[in-house]
């Protein structure tokens, strides 16, 4: 049995029906390299910049991290799983390749003393703030 709608108020509806089954059926799917992997939360205090970052499934040697000045680069490459000859996979979610995020810190970190550990999938970077950017508290004189 064929159904019809009626649109008798818009009569674009069909067409915006339309555009939103599309959108749905290609959400999720880039057409390049995506600018936000892996995800990031980025806060500060006083002291320091707190970065995390969700990287599950990455060996600590596919990821590189750099500081300079107040840049803050994340880079890494997640390998493509191998699979035995004749093995056909039927469903392909988990990407593979390599990605690079950059972000600007809210002030020059020390980048010698920058630190990083991975643990359970999330990489957290600590990035003490440069002694120089610190704000200093300035005396007034009388004349």
């Amino acid at each position: 049995m064929l159904m019809v709608r009626r649109y008798e108020n818009d009569p674009f509806a069909e067409l915006k029906s339309l555009q939103r089954e599309m959108n749905r059926l290609f959400n999720g799917y880039a057409t390049g390299p995506s600018d936000d992997y892996p995800a990031v939360n980025i806060w500060s205090s006083a002291e320091e910049v707190l970065v995390t970052a969700e990287l599950p499934g990455f060996a600590l040697d596919d990821i590189s991290i750099t500081v300079k000045n107040n840049y803050l680069t994340i880079e890494g490459e997640r390998k493509p799983q191998k699979m035995e000859e004749g093995v056909k996979c039927h469903r392909c979610e988990r990407g593979s390749g390599r990605f690079l995020r950059s972000f600007t810190l809210p002030y020059e970190a020390e980048a010698d003393k920058v630190k990083a550990t991975y643990r359970d999938g999330v990489l957290t970077i600590r990035a003490p703030r440069a002694e120089h950017s610190k704000p200093r508290q300035i005396k007034i004189t009388a004349d």
